[in-house]
């Protein structure tokens, strides 16, 4: 296949045209299976360009509600929309209609991907972050807190084995959430012979080896190694993963998925990290 541009979808930063872009987006029809299977085999085997478009458009109001969860990082809501089109376009790019996956799961992961690489370039303290299990850690500690208030010890210790980290890198991190940036750069007026500069200990993007591995398992997970990891999952593991992870609009809760089945939330979240565990030794394979 030869080589392809895609066209960007692009919107301005002001408020009002920030929302016209999303009422728009919304306006774009969703497609059938069918309709998508068709567009997806068009573009893969005929590079056709206009099939691509439908694809994007479709799929437009998933990077909408994906980007509206990372508010609270405090970027732009325009540049997150904008980076997770990037994320939507590699996806439509990769896609393979005749693996029988809905383009909207396999998406997601590839939409995030951009989002968590564009607040990884623009937050200053995510930048100390430089290893990609610290990266990890920063992500799923920001998620899962509940509050602002300091961690216990004992909630220490239970958000660590969930993470699969130590206690004491769950304490670090969180020191660091709560504290101010760290600049990169001396201040105006700041003898800059004087300066070491934190970004000067920063490894290599390109080079660091955990860049490297994350690489690997995106180009993994492009070829379709989610869908088999979630193929080894029972039904009930599946759709707890699916409700929590992949969801187009909102995650679903642990109590949400708890009064689903009749049982407790914590059993629910047994549940979410055995299955979770699985999948990365799937993926792993």
């Amino acid at each position: 296949m030869t080589t392809m541009t895609l066209p960007v979808p692009s919107l301005s930063a002001s408020a009002a045209s920030l929302e016209n872009y999303i009422q728009s987006v919304n306006r774009f029809p969703i497609l059938t299976a069918e309709q998508e299977f068709e567009y997806g085999r068009r573009l893969k085997y005929e590079n056709d360009l206009g099939a691509a478009r439908e694809l994007i458009l479709s799929h437009l109001r998933l990077v909408v509600a994906t980007a509206r969860q990372y508010l609270g990082y405090g970027l732009p809501h325009a540049d997150l929309i904008q980076e997770g089109n990037i994320g939507l376009m590699k996806a439509v790019r990769r896609f393979d209609p005749d693996r029988g996956v809905r383009l909207v799961s396999f998406a997601l992961h590839w939409i995030r991907a951009e989002m968590h690489e564009y607040i990884i370039r623009n937050w200053r303290m995510v930048k100390i972050a430089t290893t990609k299990a610290q990266r990890k850690l920063f992500f799923n500690l920001r998620s899962l807190k509940q509050s602002l208030k300091a961690l216990t010890q004992k909630e220490t210790q239970a958000m660590a084995h969930e993470l699969g980290v130590k206690p004491e890198e769950v304490s670090e991190m969180e020191m660091r959430l709560h504290g101010g940036d760290v600049a990169l750069d001396p201040a105006p007026g700041e003898d800059e012979s004087d300066w070491v500069s934190p970004v000067a200990y920063l490894a290599d993007p390109g080079a660091e080896p955990t860049a490297q591995i994350e690489r690997k398992e995106r180009d993994e997970l492009a070829s379709g190694g989610l869908q088999r990891a979630l193929a080894i999952l029972d039904a009930r593991s599946r759709r707890i993963i699916e409700a929590r992870w992949l969801a187009e609009d909102r995650e679903a809760t642990l109590h949400e998925l708890a009064a689903e089945y009749g049982i407790s939330a914590e059993r629910v979240r047994q549940i979410e990290a055995k299955a979770l565990e699985k999948m990365r030794g799937a993926l792993s394979n």
